[in-house]
């Protein structure tokens, strides 16, 4: 039977351990991304306002390729938020914008349909159409009447598989779970300053 001594140093690190499982656990959580590697997400002022440029890579799971090779539209969103930093209070919400991709499959003529809005982008494969649905140049964010040069900004970016525009009986026993989890945030500093 060990002395207490050797008992309490051995609590300590199995303690030490499991915190460090926790940190590590907490720290792969948001840089983490299910389906979808960013491959750039650069913030710009354009004329006075800021305007966001992204790229993504999306590597979807079997059962939702499956799902729109059967003609399923899935929606694809991407949702930027422009924050100002305060010492004081919350951080301010100066900003919010957001798009989504319509990707459809048209089983009669073989064609991968993009729609944003109201455009519409014809693809001939799967690819292609995905990669015209991840990514964005020249979005605008916010205006030049908003940003304040003097003060300190931070812009949040999320871009996910958009499961609760799928069709009903899709959507039933998904719970935004599994496979069907597709998406990648990250929090980028924004320079406004001349």
């Amino acid at each position: 039977m060990p002395s207490p001594p050797v008992r309490r140093h051995t609590m300590q690190g199995l303690l030490a351990l499991w915190l460090l499982a926790c940190l590590a656990f907490l720290w792969q959580g948001p840089a983490r991304a299910q389906g979808v590697e960013l491959l750039t997400l650069q913030a710009s002022r354009a004329e006075g306002a800021i305007a966001i440029e992204f790229a993504a890579r999306l590597n979807l799971p079997r059962a939702v390729e499956d799902a729109m090779q059967r003609g399923v539209p899935v929606y694809f969103v991407a949702e930027a938020q422009l924050l100002r930093n305060r010492w004081y209070w919350r951080d301010e919400r100066v900003a919010r914008v957001q798009r989504s991709w319509r990707v459809v499959y048209q089983p009669l003529t073989g064609v991968w349909r993009v729609g944003l809005g109201g455009l519409n982008q014809n693809h001939a494969s799967l690819a292609e159409a995905l990669a015209s649905a991840s990514r964005s140049a020249g979005w605008k964010v916010a205006e030049p009447s908003q940003i304040d040069p003097d003060k300190s900004y931070y812009l949040e970016f999320s871009y996910r598989l958009d499961s609760s525009q799928l069709p009903g009986p899709m959507q039933f026993g998904l719970g935004g779970q599994g496979e069907w989890a597709v998406g990648v945030s990250r929090v980028i500093k924004v320079e406004v300053g001349p």
